[in-house]
């Protein structure tokens, strides 16, 4: 029986798990591991599917719907006898037979979640009834990537996962924001009426190469101006604060939980902590020393400070981000310049 996380001390369950699929006690040969991952053409979904298929013992199925996500992040893996991609909303019920399931389906920046706010809680809540059915059906177990977007805009610094959060449940960005939390809600109530086998992974900033150019999020905002020589626009006042993970670290902390014992929720993050002016100063240094750095109006509800307590994650799961962002940051200049086009000056 797993164990619970901070968040859940007393979400103890006496219902077993529903029963895996009978190939999974055959006697004289062991299939592969099926497993599907929701989300599998995005920007994290991708490079977890490049890790997983590296085992040559799983078949991975990934279904996207393409909003953000894009077929030539799995380019390498189309036509592999392994590997199945399927055009697929997961607002839709799925039926397909597999032993694990990464939900990572819903759009993470806000430019794309606040586009189609409705889709986005649809995504959030449907989505999630939608993989826990079929995890139920084929007693499946199932990891779901929440958000730090749960702590809202926190009142407690460094975030823990027993804190809950400082959120607006009526701003633009509660889309996301409550639709992650009741996603989560959802993966609890599951475990405990029906027994499903859950795992749930709180991200913070991730940053890699695969980022959609133009999605607003920081990072990639910063490196594509800087490419472009334009100017690099950081959100007044420039004080708040992001920690951001190499994208390598955010998948060996995913894997880590879902092999483990405990069901979260557990914050997967580097608590490495920098203001805006220090990302844009750093992208300078590193990338374009001759740009301007401008500062522009702030969006709403932006959290003035965001840094994950990652106790949890280092006690339970042994992990701890390796890529400081000053090594991760040129990996992803090198992706955005061959993605823009743009050839580095000698």
């Amino acid at each position: 029986m797993a164990k619970n996380s901070a968040n859940g001390d007393h979400q103890t369950t006496t219902k077993p798990p529903p029963t895996p699929s009978p190939l999974r006690f055959s006697k004289f040969f062991q299939p592969n591991m099926r497993i599907l991952v929701t989300g599998g053409a995005g920007f994290i979904g991708s490079h977890l599917v490049d890790k997983l298929m590296e085992n040559e013992k799983n078949e991975v199925i990934v279904v996207d719907n393409f909003f953000t996500g894009s077929k030539d992040n799995l380019k390498k893996w189309i036509g592999h006898p392994r590997f199945e991609l399927r055009r697929h909303d997961v607002t839709e019920p799925l039926l397909v037979e597999v032993d694990k399931i990464y939900h990572l389906a819903c759009p993470a920046s806000p430019i794309f979640y606040k586009y189609n706010a409705v889709k986005t809680i649809k995504t959030n809540v449907i989505g999630t009834l939608n993989m826990l059915g079929l995890a139920k059906r084929v007693g499946a177990r199932i990891l779901l990537t929440s958000t730090s977007e749960v702590y809202g805009d926190p009142l407690v610094h460094p975030q823990p996962e027993s804190y809950w959060g400082n959120v607006n449940p009526i701003g633009v960005r509660s889309c996301y924001d409550e639709g992650k939390r009741v996603a989560e809600t959802l993966m609890f109530d599951y475990h405990r009426q029906h027994g499903i086998e859950i795992r749930i992974a709180r991200i913070f900033n991730t940053y890699g190469p695969r980022m959609n150019i133009d999605d607003g999020r920081v990072v990639s905002n910063f490196i594509a101006q800087s490419l472009r020589d334009e100017p690099l626009t950081v959100q007044a006042p420039g004080t708040q604060t992001r920690s951001f993970c190499y994208v390598s670290d955010m998948v060996d902390g995913l894997i880590r939980l879902m092999e483990g014992d405990n069901t979260g929720p557990i914050n997967i993050g580097n608590p490495g902590e920098f203001t805006m002016i220090e990302l844009a100063e750093l992208v300078k240094e590193l990338i374009s020393p001759k740009v301007e750095i401008k500062m522009v109006e702030n969006t709403p509800d932006d959290p003035r400070q965001r840094k994950p307590d990652i106790t949890k994650a280092k006690e339970l799961l042994g992990w701890e981000p390796k890529v400081k962002l000053r090594d991760g940051l040129p990996l992803m200049e090198e992706d955005f310049r061959l993605r823009l086009g743009v050839s580095k000056m000698i």
